[in-house]
């Protein structure tokens, strides 16, 4: 492993990073107060561009700048409204969080969107994909890892007691390996970047960065090996998009002590009121693969399935602590 070791920790939940809603006080107070071991700064995209993830991920990046034109996101030569709010609702979202975090110790989680699904949704001037051109997607991942470095230190000053963990999303991942990321047009797809250049663009970026980092995607076919490979310390994902076929690489990154995300409460009101039950396919798993019960409530998360933005705000309190539930019965009741 090349990156750092995920803090140590039992019987956890977090939640994925979107809430819903534009009060980030409210935000920061439901977060920090649902999830006692491993909390998140959450993410507003309902307050509009520069608060969505590819925007506030865009606001971070170190000499790049990007804005909003009715295709979508765009490089610009100089940073514009988007930017500023951006960096606006960003130091919204902090002040919050430390108001809410005040002689906090312990692990708290940040999100960030990753250097692959940036560049699959960002356009360059000329209007195509910067994923079209890996000049582009390096310069965009070596401006993502300063713009992170910076971003943690500053948390850090305003949180001083956290043990910070990163999350970056990269829900366009699967389809940047699989070549069917569409253009511009709509009309074609970009050709598939090489899994090994995609893997060691990810694994110098964890390299470049002082905390341990998770990836998370919400999308099936995550590539599992390959982010073992590269050296992260934890992979978040939809627990019910997983298939056996997938059991060696899952067995494989455990034993060499990566921690997972288990996404298993759903997103949107179902109904739903077992948190218990919610988890009884990750112990299925662990019994199929052969792996200690012991390990289960400190090598496995539980998560909602993907972000609650579009969540009612009681619903969204209730999946974190569903959440938060579901984690604690792996570690009183492992088989």
């Amino acid at each position: 492993m090349t990156g750092h070791v995920f803090p140590e920790l039992t019987g956890a939940a977090t939640g994925v990073g979107s809430l819903p809603g534009t009060d980030a006080r409210e935000a920061a107070k439901t977060s920090v107060g649902a999830l006692e071991f491993l909390p998140h700064l959450p993410e507003l995209p309902a307050r509009g561009p520069g608060a969505d993830m590819i925007g506030r991920s865009a606001g971070m990046l170190v000499e790049l700048f990007a804005q909003t034109e009715p295709s979508g996101w765009r490089f610009a030569d100089r940073p514009g409204r988007d930017t500023r709010r951006a960096h606006s609702w960003l130091g919204e979202d902090l002040d919050a969080l430390e108001e809410f975090t005040q002689g906090y110790t312990g692990a708290l989680k940040l999100q960030a969107v990753g250097p692959w699904t940036l560049a699959a949704a960002i356009e360059l001037r000329h209007g195509e994909k910067a994923l079209s051109d890996l000049g582009a997607c390096r310069d965009v991942a070596e401006s993502l890892t300063e713009g992170l470095r910076r971003h943690l230190a500053e948390v850090r000053k305003r949180v001083p007691g956290a043990e910070l963990v990163l999350q970056l999303d990269e829900p366009s991942l699967p389809a940047v390996l699989a070549g069917s990321v569409k253009t511009a047009s709509g009309f074609q797809r970009l050709r598939a970047v090489d899994r090994q250049h995609a893997e060691e663009t990810l694994r110098e970026l964890v390299r470049g960065l002082d905390a341990p980092v998770v990836v998370h995607s919400c999308a099936p076919d995550v590539p599992l090996a390959l982010l073992r490979r590269a050296g992260v310390a934890g992979i978040s994902l939809d627990f019910g998009l997983l298939t056996e076929r997938e059991d060696d690489e899952i067995g494989e990154a455990v034993e060499a002590g990566t921690v997972f995300l288990a996404g298993v409460v759903p997103s949107t009101d179902t109904g739903m009121t077992d948190p218990a039950g919610s988890v009884q396919g990750v112990r299925t798993l662990w019994r199929r693969l052969g792996l200690s019960p012991e390990l289960l409530g400190h090598r496995v998360l539980v998560t909602p399935t993907c972000g609650l933005a579009g969540a009612s705000p009681a619903y969204a309190r209730k999946a974190l602590s569903l959440s938060a539930r579901a984690a604690q019965s792996l570690v009183d009741n492992p088989e």
